[in-house]
């Protein structure tokens, strides 16, 4: 089994609307308009949230984005025949660990 992170486009950009909590946190970033600016602030992301497997990058026309409507963050089992198995609600709030566990018990019986 595998995980990977999946940067999509900018949750919160500075030029579009932002969080008090990212202000606090100095998580100011605008939105990125070429493969490197997205390509760094993917970088910057996943050194402050400490993610520790692959992380993979949307590219700047957002196809991943759109096919799988990850915005503004999901959860999604993806079993060994390319199928989705569990896609969790919008995240934070939508990430239901119990559910995501039960989906991994079912894949790897």
């Amino acid at each position: 089994m595998a995980f990977h992170a999946v940067y999509i486009r900018e949750a919160h950009p500075t030029d579009v609307w932002q969080m008090s909590s990212n202000i606090r946190e100095r998580v100011l970033f605008r939105d990125p308009r070429t493969e490197a600016e997205r390509t760094g602030v993917a970088e910057s992301c996943v050194r402050k949230l400490g993610i520790r497997f692959p992380a993979l990058i949307d590219g700047i026309e957002n196809t991943v984005e759109s096919e799988y409507t990850g915005w503004p963050d999901r959860l999604y089992l993806i079993d060994r025949r390319g199928r989705v198995v569990y896609k969790s609600e919008p995240g934070p709030f939508g990430f239901h660990p119990a559910q995501l566990e039960a989906a991994i018990r079912g894949i790897v019986r």
